[in-house]
């Protein structure tokens, strides 16, 4: 019990480095809680800061899901606190204590939680993403098609219902943070990820 909760306070922790706000400081980039989209996540770092500067955020936020899963799983920890593990890494992201709660929509941390609990998951739910950008070539929709058949991926590869909680909760979430794009998408507005 103990090593459970050390290890989702840990992975709370570990999810709230923002790995935006760090990489934009070091490369002498403006702060993207206050620049483009306000959103300290790779898209946006994307916008401010080029490619390389994002290529780096998006590791580093998939990182922050994907270890702390990874050394839980490792671990051996039970279904439940896996789950624990997973949603505590994700809200790190989303609601960062060490950058005053204000973090990204987190679906970068999401996919990186798949991969850490078992890799076929997080390549499934990659090759998701990959196939409705292609369809669609929409970012925001791709990573919400992605994340609503998240659930089911889980359930395939780790049939646990504790760990299918965990990312129902977190697609749910993550729908929640993506509500502005999901009213841009059904008016047609949301940008493309090639013009």
């Amino acid at each position: 019990m103990i090593l459970d909760i050390a290890f989702i306070l840990g992975a709370y922790l570990f999810g709230s480095v923002s790995s935006a706000v760090i990489v934009c400081k070091l490369m002498g980039l403006p702060d993207p809680r206050t620049e483009g989209s306000k959103n300290p996540g790779a898209t946006n770092v994307l916008r401010i800061g080029g490619k390389k500067a994002a290529a780096v955020t998006l590791l580093g936020d998939t990182l922050k899901g994907a270890l702390p899963m990874l050394a839980a799983v490792l671990m051996e920890l039970s279904p439940a606190a896996l789950g624990g593990v997973g949603l505590a890494a994700f809200l790190g992201h989303l609601h960062p204590v060490f950058f005053g709660f204000q973090g990204g929509k987190g679906v970068a941390t999401a996919l990186g939680v798949q991969f850490g609990l078992h890799w076929m998951a997080g390549a499934a739910v990659g090759l998701l993403w990959l196939a409705t950008a292609k369809l669609g070539n929409i970012s925001s929709l791709s990573a919400l098609t992605a994340m609503a058949l998240a659930p089911a991926v889980i359930w395939l590869v780790r049939p646990a219902w504790e760990l299918v909680l965990m990312q129902l909760l977190i697609s749910a979430l993550l729908f929640w943070r993506h509500r502005t794009n999901i009213r841009r998408i059904l008016n047609g507005s949301e940008p493309r990820i090639k013009p």
